[in-house]
């Protein structure tokens, strides 16, 4: 059985695959793409597994999820900074790592891209959203989402309800409102969040998204 029946039988596909012409894709990246995961784009589309993970995909509905934009750039450069000034160790080299999803917790996954020319044997990293944690998976993107969303593997910087209940695959939805500039929205301590939003009486769920109204009454209690 190969990973991607592996992961469907697991987790449904939302319906009929999708055609993606990878030649493009790959010139614009510069490099070639793992077999499992242009299998795994094809038959999930863009979305999040259990609303909690989403991996980056070419028709991805904002910059912040989209494959060939400029968010695995950017997490590189942050990734090259911390190295460079011993602020919180990176195991791999950070030109080695190509940012391929994020948590809604704010964990990034990374492909470790070495060798360089054999994409196949490409293993997956986590890095912990607010500390120096990280997670290498001896395996494939797919064989990974697989493992983590039986209870197979369990991935320390993960919460330990991820797999509570049955997996599942939320495709993305269009986006009609242009998203703000990524440095006009800093990432937040959901857990700080969530903890004042209970605190506030606010009925918060304990995974998956914070509803925005939330979020914009923490922001607005939090204002300078």
């Amino acid at each position: 059985m190969t990973d991607i029946n592996a992961l469907t039988r697991l987790c449904a596909p939302p319906g009929t695959p999708i055609s993606i012409r990878w030649e493009p894709v790959e010139a614009a990246l510069a490099m070639a793409l793992p077999t499992d995961y242009k299998l795994l784009a094809d038959t999930y589309g863009p979305g999040r597994f259990n609303d909690y993970l989403a991996v980056f995909h070419p028709h991805g509905v904002t910059e912040y999820v989209n494959l060939t934009g400029p968010m695995p750039a950017r997490i590189r450069g942050q990734l090259r900074e911390q190295a460079r000034r011993g602020l919180i160790p990176v195991p791999h080299d950070p030109d080695t790592l190509f940012a391929i999803g994020s948590t809604d917790n704010g964990e990034y996954l990374f492909w470790v891209t070495d060798p360089a020319d054999d994409p196949d044997h490409w293993r997956v990293a986590v890095n912990e959203a607010r500390g120096p944690g990280w997670y290498t998976f001896d395996g494939n993107l797919t064989a990974f989402l697989t493992t983590v969303l039986s209870g197979q593997t369990r991935v320390p910087l993960f919460p330990r309800g991820l797999t509570d209940r049955t997996p599942g695959f939320t495709p993305s939805q269009p986006v009609l409102v242009k998203p703000q500039p990524f440095q006009d929205q800093p990432p937040i301590d959901t857990a700080a969040l969530r903890a004042w939003a209970r605190a506030n009486g606010y009925d918060v769920p304990l995974r998956g998204r914070v509803p925005a109204h939330i979020r914009a009454a923490w922001e607005e209690a939090h204002k300078a």
